[in-house]
């Protein structure tokens, strides 16, 4: 049967108890000794002729003189003809219609009246369809100033109408017949 052995200790080996430290390298030591003292002392002569120098003398500054001259003239050369521009048309205003004699059919910019409602009045809509919203009634017999139209939806022409409170919205045109501007 085998036995267990203890291992030999590497630091008391035989070989390291008449082992000799390397010697010091004594010529690369006093070399960089010699070639640090050589460049300090080179870099303090060069310091000391730059910075503990004389200035240079330069002499009596003279002035400079400047001399100014004008730029060449130019030479006269003849303008050319041009041609004479179109006049800009002036504005000439479009008549204001005469609202007090209604057209023979609906027309923006003229009136109409509320008509053939049995006394109902006309729904007034926010746009030229029967699916808008209805914003109000216009009675029976009210003048309306018509903005805009005509526009086709479900089956009825539309027209865009102000009534006398400022309200705008869309009527259809089966309700309307063209009417005087109302008096004052």
């Amino acid at each position: 049967m085998a036995r267990y052995q203890i291992p030999p200790d590497p630091r008391k080996s035989p070989s390291s108890a008449h082992h000799n430290p390397s010697p010091t390298p004594w010529i690369p030591l006093v070399l960089g000794i010699l070639v640090t003292v050589i460049g300090l002392l080179l870099g303090g002569i060069l310091v000391n002729a730059f910075l503990f120098r004389p200035p240079l003398d330069a002499g009596p500054i003279a002035p400079t003189i400047i001399v100014l001259t004008a730029p060449p003239t130019v030479t006269a050369t003849a303008t050319p003809a041009v041609a004479t521009p179109t006049p800009i048309p002036t504005f000439t205003p479009v008549p204001t219609p005469n609202v007090a004699v209604p057209p023979e059919t609906i027309t923006p910019g003229f009136y109409a009246r509320v008509v053939n409602t049995d006394g109902l009045g006309v729904t007034v809509r926010g746009g030229p369809s029967i699916s808008n919203l209805p914003l109000t009634v216009a009675p029976e017999g009210d003048v309306l100033l018509v903005l805009d139209g005509p526009v086709e939806g479900n089956g009825f022409l539309w027209w865009q109408v102000r009534l006398e409170d400022g309200t705008e919205g869309w009527v259809a045109g089966d309700f309307l017949t063209p009417a005087p501007a109302p008096s004052p």
